[in-house]
């Protein structure tokens, strides 16, 4: 398999022995690829895994349509009845409850659910920021070889910050982030060099990673898009399991200008992994699953010349679809807007995210399926002024 070095480059701390399933969300019950692989990580048929409900509004109900999918693909699932919202319970009281952790300790993975992930770490992490008992447990867990996974809030825990109560992703790129606002500590499994963030590609989360990184110090992200997984091993490879695919954020070598008004960001680097690739977080470097390892796209074939422009870059699966026709064209630069909208009280306000190929940028292409993965594609946002174009003139 060929393997392609990415721009720069991630120091890998100790690392559990355990591994990661971070769901992008909206988890279909028959993803096999992704249902399975949790199950396997966690130890073959008959693997305990340990449910966490807590970031549901409804904890009981969906614990137990989580127990049920697992048992359903091999699993001997049960439910751990830690949640803020679980009626009757001082859920406090329950995340120190000694057997209730050696219950957890001794399954092969826990299952992370999806919701609010403010519940998660308000459930399991105590008021002085040190680890319950069953948190704990979790990371015995995962310190030992078991698996962790989670789907959607699941997946934003994974990584030392999360977003806490963002605003919309248009109102993150004016407002920007707070502590203890928009962002809060996560739960860290990853480590603390990298941002994770869900829902990706389908509501265009991709422009709010970059203020909340740049805000934390983070230069690497990872955004996994709905019915999607990553999967992260103890040498913190990343495998892309399931529907579609992530896109990595990279800000080694980006820049700012702390003297322009508005939010900007020049030299960041995009990359959008699909499915079945697999990236190197040690070493990063990059290797495409077996039906691209021979489609390596060249400049000079490509065979269209036509300008690449998407008029609302936060749309469903917009970034991703720009990236694709940018790679395929003659042309190096592609632009996408950001606009507050017409409807809006501000409708001159807005973003222009400029695209560029440069020297390090690398597509490949699965004739079978024609589907995409896309290297080192530089980003550069700025604000942009759109004065009343978008208003509708009065006759």
């Amino acid at each position: 398999m060929l393997a392609v070095p990415l721009e720069g480059a991630v120091a890998a701390p100790d690392s559990p022995k355990g591994s990661l399933v971070i769901i992008g969300g909206a988890l279909r019950g028959d993803n096999a690829d992704v249902w399975q692989r949790i199950v396997a990580l966690a130890g073959g048929p008959g693997a305990r895994i340990a449910v966490l409900p807590s970031a549901a509004a409804d904890p009981e109900r969906v614990g137990e349509a989580i127990v049920a999918r697992l048992n359903g693909y091999g699993a001997a699932a049960f439910v751990v009845p830690l949640a803020v919202r679980l009626a009757g319970s001082d859920y406090r009281r329950v995340a120190e409850d000694g057997e209730l952790a050696e219950a957890v300790r001794g399954a092969g993975g826990v299952f992370f659910a999806g919701g609010d992930q403010a519940r998660i770490t308000q459930a399991l992490v105590r008021e002085d920021g040190s680890r319950s008992a069953v948190l704990q447990a979790v990371w015995d867990v995962y310190r030992d070889g078991g698996v962790v996974a989670g789907d959607s809030a699941g997946a934003a825990i994974m990584s030392s910050t999360m977003f806490y109560s963002p605003n919309s992703v248009f109102g993150t790129l004016r407002g920007g982030v707070s502590d203890g606002r928009e962002i809060a500590p996560g739960l860290g499994f990853i480590g603390d060099d990298v941002f994770v963030d869900q829902h990706l590609l389908v509501r265009g989360r991709f422009a709010r990673m970059i203020p909340a990184m740049l805000k934390k110090g983070y230069k690497i992200g990872l955004g996994i898009d709905e019915n999607t997984a990553m999967v992260v091993d103890s040498r913190r490879h990343v495998e892309i399991v399931g529907h579609k695919g992530a896109l990595l954020i990279d800000l080694s070598r980006a820049t700012t200008d702390a003297a322009s008004a508005g939010f900007n960001v020049s030299n960041a680097v995009i990359s959008y992994l699909d499915r079945g690739d697999r990236y190197d977080l040690a070493s990063h470097t990059f290797t495409p699953s077996e039906a691209k390892a021979g489609g390596r796209l060249l400049a000079a074939d490509a065979m269209l010349h036509q300008p690449v422009f998407s008029p609302d870059i936060l749309g469903r699966n917009a970034v991703v679809e720009l990236m694709e026709s940018l790679i395929v064209n003659r042309r190096v630069e592609a632009i996408g807007i950001a606009t507050s909208g017409p409807q809006s009280l501000l409708p001159e306000l807005g973003f222009q995210f400029t695209f560029s190929k440069t020297r390090d940028s690398v597509g490949y292409m699965s004739a079978a399926a024609q589907s995409y993965s896309i290297l080192n594609v530089r980003l550069d946002i700025r604000p942009l002024d759109i004065g009343q174009s978008l208003t509708n003139p009065k006759n």
